[in-house]
């Protein structure tokens, strides 16, 4: 766990913050000495994985389309 002393703290407090509600706990010291951790609220963290489930498709030829043409740019043979 990061250690942040305290005038780096408020120096940088919105990064910090940011970093913390993304589940990136630190803790403050003074002097050197631990004074607090910070971490994110319990159910505050945002989930982004999935969030477009379900919204769109793929072709299923998706891994093969265009792979003429891409060989030849490839090849420098484009037409």
């Amino acid at each position: 766990m990061k250690t942040i002393n305290i005038h780096e703290a408020k120096t940088h407090l919105s990064k910090l913050v940011e970093a913390a509600a993304k589940g990136e706990a630190f803790v403050i010291a003074k002097s050197g000495r631990p004074m607090v951790k910070v971490t994110m609220l319990k159910g505050q963290a945002q989930k982004r994985l999935g969030f477009l489930a379900g919204k769109g498709t793929v072709p299923l030829d998706f891994d093969d389309m265009s792979a003429d043409e891409i060989a030849q740019m490839f090849a420098g043979t484009e037409a």
